[in-house]
């Protein structure tokens, strides 16, 4: 047998374990636009998987937008910011976010995979530490990876085992700290105490990183996120485009200046990543005046999940302790 029939053998019996233990993950087409109600195999189902948390996935205002960006911007950017221009529409999604998160600015991504991939590796080196929560996103996971940064990791939520790690990471000798956790963690739904670890990340002097995917536009007040429902303030912001804010594609990361100039100059994602489509970022721009205003989608949000829980527990089944529209 040749390498190549040896190696695909290989890959068919890892696919049959996948199979036996019951985690093969099947796509199932959907026959239209992401909604609250989707068309699959001629019939009209109710969709409780999607991140479309505000319903504006296939809002008329954002189609409307992205037509408009198409007809005066074109398809695509066609290669990276720095060499064949940045567009005017990205800027202003950037000015727009920042000024939304009340961070000094903002830099987009392709997705937020690649901004927790980006976020790490140019900001820390050997001397440094990342303190990690234990149910941080993948995405966070492998970006701490890239880095040189000596890793730590505390229990998810866990505040004595937190400072624990901060103290090993100290008296370790390193020379910056970064805390980085979820808001809303993305399986279980549950909120990180993020009062409680703003307050031990300053008492260790340590940066705090929250990644606000499964939060921005929808939790704390206008949508602002997690830190604004805390009352705290986070270092670097990372959040995605992804999901509330009109379900395409795109993330970023959002910080001080001085953290943002450098990953402009050395984050790889963003340096050798084609730019987002002009129609994305302009339907960002219109999702963004959507979500300032929208206390009304935001309350309605959270009287489904409420009425969506109280049903399953009316029905003898276990439901997350956190009451939040991401709990599984």
């Amino acid at each position: 047998m040749t390498d190549s029939g040896a190696f695909l053998e290989h890959l068919s019996a890892v696919l049959a374990g996948i199979e036996a233990e019951g985690l093969t993950k099947r796509e199932r087409a959907i026959e239209g636009p992401q909604g609250g109600w989707v068309a699959m195999e001629g019939r009209r189902m109710l969709n409780l998987c999607a991140n479309n948390y505000l319903g504006l996935a296939d809002d008329p205002r954002l189609i409307a937008a992205a037509r408009a960006a198409m007809e005066s911007h074109g398809f695509g950017m066609a290669s990276v910011r720095f060499i064949c221009g940045t567009g005017d529409l990205h800027l202003a999604l950037e000015a727009r976010l920042a000024g939304f998160l009340g961070t000094q600015d903002a830099i987009l991504f392709a997705a937020c995979f690649d901004a927790n991939g980006a976020v790490f590796e140019p900001l820390l080196g050997a001397e440094d530490a990342v303190v990690s929560d234990s149910l941080n996103h993948a995405s966070i996971i492998d970006g701490i990876r890239l880095s040189k940064a000596r890793r730590f990791r505390y229990a998810n939520g866990d505040m004595a085992d937190l400072e624990a790690q901060l103290k090993a990471a100290r008296d370790g000798g390193a020379r910056f700290v970064m805390v980085a956790t979820d808001g809303v963690f993305s399986m279980d739904g549950t909120f990180a105490p993020l009062a409680e670890i703003r307050a031990l990340a300053d008492r260790y002097g340590a940066l705090l990183m929250v990644d606000d995917c499964h939060a921005t536009g929808f939790v704390g007040p206008q949508g602002r996120g997690t830190p604004a429902r805390a009352g705290v303030r986070a270092d670097i912001l990372t959040g995605t485009l992804g999901k509330a804010l009109g379900g395409a594609l795109g993330g970023y990361i959002a910080g001080p200046q001085p953290v943002i100039d450098l990953l402009r100059q050395r984050a790889r994602p963003y340096l050798f990543s084609n730019a987002l489509p002009p129609m994305v970022v302009a339907a960002g721009l219109a999702a963004m005046d959507i979500v300032e205003a929208a206390d009304d989608l935001r309350a309605q949000l959270a009287a489904n999940a409420a009425y969506w829980r109280a049903g399953l527990e009316g029905l003898g089944s276990a439901c997350c302790p956190a009451n939040t529209p991401s709990c599984r």
